[in-house]
């Protein structure tokens, strides 16, 4: 996006009262060549006259080149394809050395941007390779460069301190640093992942690994009868600002403690899907295991929104990462 428009950038980087100065650092896998072009016309355009002692692009990128980079930037700049962002791990570093962020809204930025923190692009939202989108972006980011970061940088007070710049550092250092840090990555992976996962492998491994060898008995019958699950009649009845829903289930030779019989809606905007648990109601008279499963929502939603699913009830067990079977009401 910084070259969608050179000549607008080198405006920016020569501006007589308020210049500035890039480095780009980066490389491309062998086989991405789009990454290589890329590569080749940010070194034609810092090998540019006008823009040598403005812009440089350093080669062969490393940790120790990327230590260098976090340390020395003022402002850290990363303009994604969203949602091709894989964390953004790079700005995170700046963080605790006193950069600031300008971000696309993708990968970690997405989720802690905030107006007095740093500087944000785009809407949030995917738009695919839209040319239209990508100028828009680029005019973002070159109006917000020059209009709200490089003002704020050389807005200076008496003593020659850029306060608004220091106030915004020191802010992202307080609220961001701690949130994300590899102190508490491993923290939180400790206490939510390691010490329970040992001490599930102790329970399982109790009595000569009873608890285990059930779980294994548990996979081995859904593996043989998860094929004669089925679904028959379903239902919905919408009065007095609720879908009632039912649903006749099947469960051949499984128990029904066996599996859950879920109603799934997916998700709307930024939240998360609907799993709501239907619960085992009268039997079917003369099916094996047969049952009418039902559950009542809002109708906020429309009744179509929603689907029936079955899936293995965990027991000791963990799904989907034990047994991923799953059937849903077509």
């Amino acid at each position: 996006l910084l070259l969608y428009d050179p000549e607008r950038l080198i405006r920016i980087l020569t501006n007589r009262d308020r210049p500035v100065q890039i480095a780009i650092a980066g490389k491309a896998h062998p086989d991405d060549h789009v990454g290589q072009a890329l590569v080749r016309e940010w070194v034609r355009f810092v090998q540019r006259p006008e823009v040598r002692r403005r812009a440089v692009f350093l080669s062969d990128y490393d940790l120790a080149l990327a230590e260098r980079l976090v340390q020395g930037a003022d402002l850290w700049i990363n303009t994604p394809l969203r949602p091709w962002e894989a964390c953004g791990t790079s700005g995170m570093k700046v963080l605790v050395n006193g950069g600031l962020n300008l971000s696309e809204l993708d990968g970690w930025w997405a989720e802690a941007y905030s107006p007095d923190l740093g500087w944000a692009i785009g809407d949030g939202k995917e738009h695919d390779h839209d040319p239209a989108w990508d100028a828009a972006e680029a005019e973002a980011l070159y109006k917000t460069l020059e209009e709200r970061v490089i003002p704020a940088f050389y807005q200076r007070s008496e003593n020659g301190v850029p306060t608004k710049w220091v106030s915004m550092m020191r802010e992202s250092m307080a609220r961001l640093t701690p949130r994300f840090s590899a102190n508490r990555t491993l923290r939180e992976y400790t206490e939510n992942y390691y010490l329970p996962a040992t001490r599930e492998y102790q329970e399982r491994a109790r009595d000569r690994g009873a608890a285990g060898l059930s779980i294994l008995q548990w996979q081995q019958r859904l593996l043989h009868r998860w094929a004669n699950v089925r679904f028959g009649e379903f239902r919905v009845e919408t009065s007095g600002g609720k879908h009632a829903f039912a649903v006749q289930v099947y469960l051949g030779g499984l128990e029904p403690e066996a599996v859950c019989v879920q109603l799934y809606a997916e998700a709307l905007d930024d939240g998360a899907p609907i799993r709501r648990e239907m619960l085992r109601g009268r039997p079917i008279m003369g099916a094996v295991n047969g049952f009418v499963y039902g559950a009542e929502v809002t109708a906020e939603r429309a009744a179509e929104d929603y689907t029936p699913r079955i899936v293995p009830s965990p027991l000791a067990g963990r799904a989907p990462l034990e047994d991923n079977h799953i059937l849903w009401l077509r």
